[in-house]
């Protein structure tokens, strides 16, 4: 299969590096032509370019690894581009603000967007081969008009990519699982870090704090983007982690014990579960 990325960061290297292992034509676009050289000379890409006219008519596989509203901006420029057999996908953290209406674009090719649930705290190219994709889950987001074929072959390039477990739900329902697991998540790193008032403190650290804060070093240009498309689901989600941390600080001003065990079970419960 001939397949074109588009965005050669950290996430377009990692999809690049294991689709050509797998023996795919790969292409790659990015504005960045340092990106591009890197990709080319490490056999992360067969062949590169700024522009991804050079490529669109060519590929049977497009793939999306730049910023929502790019995503819409990028389907504008080149619709007159994409033709019939051709599937077009995105891998974007966020779905119900732009999915629909990048589907709805599109006239000639078929539209299945999807979801990697993985990454590396590190922006670039060059840190691409630390992405690890096999214990991370995939998230298959069909819009309304994403043909069979098209979601099937997203399905089997998660398969392809060493995915651990492949999930097809609603763009809906993906936005506000990840409004959870991952933007809520991100959200108490941030806060975490940036409530430290001990300049020390670097000095104390133990596995916690080192694992809890590791998604603090956050690209901030993509992560604020992903925050205000979510926005919604994302307030919802802290409104509830709000709730929660009080019933801690109340059991403490009250010193109640009992209340605090209460929670610690049901915590530990909850994410023994998980591991099943």
């Amino acid at each position: 299969m001939k397949i074109l990325i588009v965005g050669l960061g950290l996430m377009g290297g990692a999809y690049a590096l294991r689709l050509k292992k797998k023996g795919h034509t790969v292409y790659g676009i990015d504005l960045n032509e340092n990106a591009i050289k890197f990709a080319i000379e490490n056999d992360y890409i067969d062949e590169g370019s700024c522009d991804a006219k050079d490529y669109i008519e060519k590929s049977d596989l497009i793939i999306l690894c730049i910023y929502p509203q790019a995503i819409i901006n990028f389907i504008k420029n080149n619709n007159h581009l994409f033709h019939e057999g051709q599937v077009i996908t995105d891998i974007c953290g966020v779905k119900e603000s732009f999915a629909e209406e990048a589907s709805k674009l599109i006239t000639n090719a078929a539209y299945c967007s999807h979801h990697p649930m993985a990454g590396k705290e590190r922006v670039g190219v060059e840190h691409s081969h630390l992405c690890r994709f096999d214990d991370a889950n995939y998230l298959v987001t069909p819009s309304s008009n994403s043909s069979e074929s098209s979601i099937k072959l997203i399905e089997n390039l998660g398969h392809e990519l060493g995915f651990n477990k492949i999930s097809v739900i609603s763009t809906k329902r993906h936005d506000s699982v990840v409004g959870f697991t991952s933007q809520l998540t991100h959200a108490i790193a941030v806060s975490l870090v940036n409530s430290d008032r001990d300049s020390d403190t670097k000095n104390f650290i133990g596995d916690s704090y080192r694992d809890l804060t590791r998604i603090a070093m956050i690209n901030e240009s993509l992560w604020s983007e992903l925050f205000l498309e979510n926005k919604d689901n994302l307030l919802k989600h802290i409104i509830s982690f709000e709730i929660e941390l009080n019933e801690i600080k109340k059991a403490l001003l009250n010193n109640d014990k009992n209340r605090l065990e209460e929670l610690f079970r049901s915590s530990t419960k909850v994410r023994k579960e998980m591991e099943k």
